[in-house]
Formats: C-alpha cells, sequence, structure tokens
C-alpha cells in the first residue's frame, strides 16, 4: 500500500513511520518539523517526507494513496491549552478538513490517532468503547470533535477508523519528557527523585509507542469490514495503573531513586482506565511486545547511554511545551504555531 503518515517527524510518528515502511509499505510522511531538532540519538530510516502544515495541505497531494496515518497534532493537555484555539484548529478543524479532501481524493482508508484522553474523569470503571466521552481539555476535546466529524464522512468508499492510544511511553528519537512514565523514569535518572505531581490515585492505561505502531499496521492491513468506522482503545488491558503504583516500579529500576511527592501536588481529575479487547478480539494479529516495566528498563539504559543529565531532560529539547515557547521567543513561530522563516508550502525531501 502506499500510505500518507501526517505527523511522521514526531514522537510516535519516528517509530511508527519506519515500522510501517519495514512491513513492506511505500510510506511518505507529511510533517511540519516543529520537534525536528528534539532528538534523543540519531534517527535510523530515511522516508520521503514532505515539510507543509497539515492545515495547508491541498486535496491534490492526497490523490493515489490507499491510506492515511494521521498523526499530526498538538499532542499533550499543557500544551493545548496554552492555547486552545490553536488546539482546535489543528487538531480538530485540520484533521476534519484532511479527511474530507482523503475522501474527495479518493483515499479509501483513513486512520486517525484518537486517544483515551477522550474519557477524561472516568474514576475506576473499566471503559469500553462505547463509554461515555468526558474530556476536560482541549486536547480531549479535539478528538472527540474529530470522531463525531469524521465518522459520518465513511460510506462504501472511504473508510475511517479511530485508534483511541493509551497513554504512550517509550524511546524515540523524538522523545518527550512530558508524559507519565518517561517523566518518572527521566526525572528518577537524572535527579534521583521519581516526584509525583498529583496525590498518585490518577488511574492512566499504558502503550508502549511501538505497540501503537504495531496497531496501526494491523489496522492498515485487516481487512476493511473489520474496522470499518469502528473505534479501538489501544493496549492492553492488562496495563491499567495508578500513577503511584508507576512510581514504586520506577524506584525499583533506577538505582537509588526515591519516591517523592510535588509540594502542592493535589487529585488530578484525568482519571481513566480502559478495556482493549475489543481490538485483541477482532484483530488477532495485534500483539503487543511491551509492558510498563520492561519499557522503564529500556527508557532507563537509554537515558544512561546517552548521558541524559537534568538539565536536557527538563530542558527545551524534550518538554514540547518549552520549545514552543522557546521558537516563539526567538520568533521563528507566530501565534497560531506557523512558521515565519519558511514558505507554507509542500517539498519533497527525503528525512535523514
Amino acid at each position: 500500500m502506499r500510505v500518507l503518515i501526517t505527523g511522521h517527524n514526531g514522537y510516535i510518528g519516528s517509530v511508527l513511520a519506519p515500522f510501517i515502511a519495514a512491513a513492506g509499505h511505500r510510506v511518505v510522511g507529511l510533517d511540519t518539523y516543529l520537534f525536528e531538532d528534539c532528538n534523543l540519538g540519531t534517527d535510523t530510516a530515511a522516508i520521503e517526507s514532505w515539510r507543509c502544515d497539515v492545515r495547508d495541505v491541498p486535496a491534490s497531494d492526497l490523490a493515489g494513496f490507499d491510506a492515511i496515518v494521521h498523526l499530526a497534532a498538538l499532542s499533550n493537555d499543557p500544551l493545548g491549552n496554552v492555547n486552545p484555539a490553536c488546539t482546535y484548529d489543528i487538531n480538530h478543524l485540520a484533521s476534519v478538513r484532511l479527511a474530507r479532501l482523503a475522501k474527495e481524493a479518493g483515499v479509501p482508508r483513513f486512520l486517525f490517532a484518537s486517544s483515551c484522553s477522550l474519557y477524561g474523569v472516568a474514576g475506576d470503571a473499566l471503559l469500553t468503547e462505547d463509554a461515555a466521552f468526558n474530556p476536560i481539555t482541549a486536547y480531549g476535546e479535539s478528538k472527540v470533535r474529530v470522531e463525531q466529524d469524521v465518522a459520518p464522512l465513511a460510506d462504501e468508499r472511504f473508510s475511517p477508523t479511530f485508534l483511541r492510544n493509551a497513554t504512550a511511553y517509550g524511546v524515540s528519537p523524538r522523545l518527550r519528557a512530558d508524559i507519565v512514565v518517561n517523566n518518572l523514569v527521566g526525572v528518577a535518572y537524572t535527579t534521583g527523585d521519581v516526584l509525583i505531581q498529583s496525590d498518585g490515585t490518577p488511574w492512566r492505561p499504558l502503550v508502549h509507542i511501538e505497540d501503537i505502531a504495531r496497531a496501526f499496521l494491523a489496522v492498515l492491513e485487516a481487512p476493511r469490514e473489520a474496522v470499518h468506522n469502528e473505534a479501538f482503545n489501544v493496549g492492553r488491558t492488562e496495563e491499567n495503573y495508578r500513577v503511584r503504583d508507576l512510581a514504586r516500579m520506577v524506584q525499583e529500576i533506577v538505582p537509588g531513586s526515591r519516591v517523592r511527592y510535588a509540594e502542592g501536588g493535589g487529585p488530578d481529575p484525568r482519571c481513566y482506565r480502559v478495556d482493549c479487547g475489543k481490538l485483541a478480539r477482532t484483530l488477532p494479529q495485534f500483539q503487543p511486545q511491551w509492558t510498563a516495566r520492561t519499557g522503564m528498563q529500556e527508557l532507563h539504559e537509554a537515558f544512561k547511554r546517552h548521558g541524559v543529565t537534568r538539565e536536557q531532560f527538563l530542558g527545551d529539547r524534550f518538554l514540547r511545551i518549552k520549545h514552543i515557547l522557546k521558537l516563539q521567543a526567538e520568533g521563528r513561530l507566530d501565534a497560531s504555531l506557523r512558521w515565519t522563516d519558511a514558505p507554507r508550502t509542500v517539498t519533497a525531501e527525503v528525512a535523514s
């Protein structure tokens, strides 16, 4: 298949794109490259890529693709809260526009990277895909709106699938320090503290980025009727943890570290557990390989191997919000997160 992957240069995309290519598909990436300087190590694969804002891609450039994997988004709650209007513009409106253009261009498959954050405040119940949406952030709300607006586009010519990823973790060439497992391990390694920002009680479903890639590949290669206009929680049902239990696990993995609660850290209303049984039943070829513990070990080894320091880990390379604010302070990004020093056109290049 010829597959366009938006956001291929991001945290998940820089792992997912080469994974899909390695399975034998012809991959083209599309990215605005906000985080191309946020490297941990070097990329291992080169694919054809277009330097383009997803808000600007024309329908003519979508013709000839068999599928679009849509990852591109402002991808965390704090970043989304800095500029909610921009979050909706990119995550919601641009995503729906892309789906409509894909249908117009005759692209038969559209795989959308949704998120379990759309469940929002859900307590201790184990949620299936039929659970009510209760998002409390601009990021979570944007995912709800895309699903609601894209699902009605489904017909015999256009088949969307919504992959509701659990909270991602794991090593990536475009590492993020602002997601729970990565943050707990990184802060523990660089400071000695397994620092819990809340009271430790919230539930988080977890999934390694390589297993996210496996899920997208399984959906991409699945019979159309099995995944047509369906939503799937992506992860493993047994990989739901309270944050305090994750912290204890990190303490066991990072020598000399100790659990500490941040001053003033109270309850986090974002709390949800998810049931991933539907994906396992529908696509038994999806076989996740990672657990939170093995992912923590991978992260710890990577931080040691690259000699990551506290200043690096908590600086503007790995914290998305700090990086965006730095680019804006330098005058390179405007308030709408568009580049000020580059043309807004599609240009083909080979990613390094």
